[in-house]
């Protein structure tokens, strides 16, 4: 008997759900609408520092093979400040950030002393497609390849690009997941010297 008068036309019940029913639809959209608005307004160029156990601690043992043939061990690149460019050759952000790079680079062998070393490391490449990348894109730093990717898994790289500074005393300091750009890299590094002094 309820059910039937709920759902008959002549019933206060029925009115009520049709007033309520557009506030729902409403709110809905409008939790919608927010979140595209905060998807757009999201800069995409710029990395966003990350978390990671590794912060403060001794980078991971990393060796691999330098495009030249040569060993990379990052061990030894203790007294030098470094930074790890995680990549691959068809990632979009990648190939975006890579002018930035460039700069940056540009700017580390312009300065007498303090220069920062700088590395691109590959994970799931070729060394035909990074070559063909870099013969395309300028950019004459070392590339580091390894077996299985595993400076990657050492870093715990989640998706490419990413770049981690390490200290000169091989203390990992920052973790950047996504764009970086050659300012955000110089200021970062700055800051990180000044606070170290």
């Amino acid at each position: 008997m309820i059910d039937e008068l709920e759902l008959s036309a002549g019933s206060p019940l029925v009115p009520a759900r049709r007033r309520v029913a557009p506030w729902i639809a409403g709110a809905v959209l409008a939790v919608l609408a927010a979140f595209f608005v905060m998807l757009v307004m999201a800069s995409p160029d710029n990395g966003a520092a990350a978390e990671s156990p590794l912060l403060g601690r001794p980078a991971p043992a990393a060796v691999g093979e330098l495009d030249d043939g040569t060993v990379f061990d990052l061990s030894r690149r203790k007294g030098s400040w470094v930074v790890l460019n995680f990549f691959r050759a068809d990632c979009v952000p990648c190939i975006e950030e890579h002018p930035e790079l460039i700069s940056f680079v540009d700017q580390q062998r312009s300065q007498d002393r303090n220069r920062v070393e700088f590395y691109s490391v590959v994970v799931d490449d070729t060394r035909e497609d990074v070559e063909e990348f870099f013969a395309a894109r300028g950019g004459d730093w070392p590339v580091v390849y390894s077996d299985n990717d595993s400076l990657s898994v050492a870093f715990g790289v989640a998706a490419v690009p990413e770049t981690w500074i390490i200290d000169a005393d091989g203390i990992v300091r920052v973790r950047y997941v996504g764009k970086v750009t050659a300012e955000s890299l110089s200021v970062t590094i700055q800051q990180l010297r000044e606070g170290a002094s």
